[in-house]
């Protein structure tokens, strides 16, 4: 249980029912106005974070025109709703805690959307920093079935270390690479140039330490929680420093 939304969704969500799709692709383009209007301008070339925003939005089969149309409402070529980042910070059964991200048009709506999903499973917002603090923003990348793109891990870890990689980790069949904020361009170029193309790279909260969930019972209940923030359209992700 990783505690992780889009990750989740870009990976799993591929062909699913029409509504899931549109609150998928409402997300990723919010992520493409944030990317345009705070990293650079409307250019993926020149703009690194939209470059990421836009790939992602890719992978998940998001027509070009919504891509273009959230890229001007970035610029301001497009008028509209101004779109803002809000983070919400608790803790949720079995003590560990919880970052959501919401990037809305609409702020009451937000809180009083993530207030109603929490206080179903007993939980209150907490605090601003009363769980930030537990988390460090880092660059992560993410690469899927990875046995069957590396010939040579243990080279490939050694080269990932030397171009800025800190820490790789191996789940399933999955690959998860840690780097610093200001490496994480530096280490995706250098995968793409060994012809290996990331499933998924962004900045991120990332847990300091990892909190084990001792009660077994609780899985089902924190995995339903996890799922109604996927679903909800001004949840644009959520962190939690579950084990």
């Amino acid at each position: 249980m990783s505690g992780h939304s889009k990750w989740a969704q870009i990976k799993h969500q591929k062909g699913t029912a029409d509504a899931k799709r549109g609150t998928l692709f409402t997300k990723l383009g919010n992520n493409i106005t944030i990317a345009a209007r705070e990293g650079g301008g409307g250019d993926p070339v020149m703009n690194f974070k939209l470059r990421i925003a836009l790939e992602n939005a890719k992978k998940s089969n998001m027509p070009k025109e919504n891509m273009e149309r959230a890229i001007k409402r970035g610029t301001g070529e497009l008028k509209g709703s101004s779109i803002e980042e809000i983070v919400y910070e608790t803790f949720i059964p079995g003590g560990a805690a919880l970052l959501i991200y919401a990037l809305t048009d609409n702020k009451n709506r937000a809180v009083g959307n993530i207030r109603r999903i929490l206080s179903k499973y007993g939980i209150e917002l907490g605090a601003a920093n009363s769980v930030s603090w537990m988390f460090e923003k880092k660059g992560v990348i993410r690469i899927a079935d990875y046995k069957n793109k590396i010939s040579d891990f243990e080279k490939f870890q050694l080269d990932l270390i030397e171009n800025g990689a800190e820490d790789i980790q191996e789940q399933d069949t999955d690959l998860t690479i840690y780097t610093e904020m200001a490496n994480l361009q530096k280490v995706k170029e250098y995968l793409e140039k060994q012809k290996i193309n990331p499933d998924y790279a962004s900045v991120e909260p990332v847990a300091k330490n990892k909190v084990k969930l001792e009660d077994p019972k609780l899985s089902s209940k924190l995995e339903n929680l996890f799922q109604e923030l996927n679903d909800d359209e001004d949840i644009n992700d959520y962190y939690s420093n579950l084990e």
